[in-house]
């Protein structure tokens, strides 16, 4: 569904003073970051060698209806309000069997979502199909508001619905150029924001790549696909 490498990118450290750092470089009008020897801007090909992915295909564009309503109770089978775009994030966790699902004694982060992903894959795998294709909705709809394309608050928007009626066709649109729009749209906001939108480690290994200098990455996986899962970031020990 054109989603496989990035799932494959293991967890990341959140590195906020290397995120804030280049939010701080950021140049509005020229949508470029601003160094002493120029200006960079992530590219196209960043996105595709990072990330694994797609940016090219079809357009992720479309109408951004002011309500969801009668989409989301006929493609995902969960409530939203009347006049409301956004789907809570507790009640799609909830539809998944994530919410409540906890770590077992002595399970690591890794243990705890390797565990996670190996129990969705068998529910899934038993489910009759329209139960799956429900079930594979509700997961986009929260990879997609939340992680790929996050924004701040606690619910999902369900502006990306439309594009998942027809599953078949999900792997066919270019989400990787949607993404880098994402990204250039949450660096040009609010000057007083210090954090990014979206999915951080794209930022973070960009970064690790194209100014090796600041030290802030460690290469421990060379030669692994997409490049961010070569990286591990540096525990930072200062303040």
């Amino acid at each position: 569904m054109g989603f496989r490498e990035i799932f494959r990118i293991e967890r990341m450290r959140v590195d906020p003073a290397l995120t804030q750092a280049l939010r701080s470089r950021w140049d509005t009008e020229a949508s470029a970051f601003a160094f002493p020897w120029g200006h960079m801007i992530p590219s196209l090909e960043d996105v595709s060698r990072i990330t694994g992915l797609r940016v090219y295909g079809r357009a992720v564009s479309g109408y951004t209806y002011p309500c969801y309503h009668d989409l989301a109770e006929c493609l995902l089978d969960l409530p939203v309000e009347h006049r409301s775009s956004l789907v809570p994030r507790v009640a799609l966790q909830e539809s998944l069997g994530l919410y409540e699902a906890g770590k077992n004694a002595g399970e690591n982060e890794d243990e705890y979502l390797v565990r996670l992903a190996r129990v969705s894959r068998r529910e899934l795998a038993s489910e009759p199909g329209p139960q799956a294709d429900l079930d594979l909705r509700r997961f986009l709809v929260l990879f997609l508001g939340r992680l790929l394309f996050a924004t701040r608050g606690d619910v999902v928007h369900c502006r990306f619905l439309p594009l998942l009626e027809d599953l078949g066709e999900v792997g066919g649109y270019a989400w990787g150029a949607a993404f880098l729009a994402h990204q250039f749209d949450g660096l040009s906001a609010s000057e007083r924001q210090t954090s990014t939108s979206g999915f951080y480690p794209f930022l973070q290994v960009w970064a690790y790549v194209h100014l090796p200098a600041l030290g802030r990455g460690e290469l421990t996986r060379p030669g692994l696909v997409p490049i961010a899962r070569r990286w591990d970031s540096r525990r930072d020990t200062h303040h």
